[in-house]
């Protein structure tokens, strides 16, 4: 068996000083609330049309039709696709 080059993960990382800030461990909730807050200032700063949503072929249509939702009713996007008809 070939050994992984890094450990798998088991908790969140985030930076705190930007791009360049070292990671460090967090809670799911900071982490999730981070992964908001950095989808909903580009949205905020460039609009609904920066913002897009490309889903899998292998998921159910449940799973894709919730992907299209959130991106069209929380984010205001009209820019959602997937590999399906391929």
């Amino acid at each position: 068996m070939r050994s992984r080059p890094y450990p798998r993960l088991t908790v969140p990382l985030v930076r705190d000083n930007g791009r360049h800030g070292k990671l460090r461990p967090a809670t799911w909730d900071e982490a999730l609330d981070r992964a908001a807050q950095g989808l909903c200032s580009v949205v905020a700063a460039h609009g609904p049309k920066a913002f897009g949503m490309f889903s899998c072929s292998k998921t159910t249509n449940e799973m894709n039709y919730i992907a299209g939702k959130v991106t069209r009713v929380v984010f205001g996007s009209n820019n959602v696709d997937s590999c399906n008809r391929t």
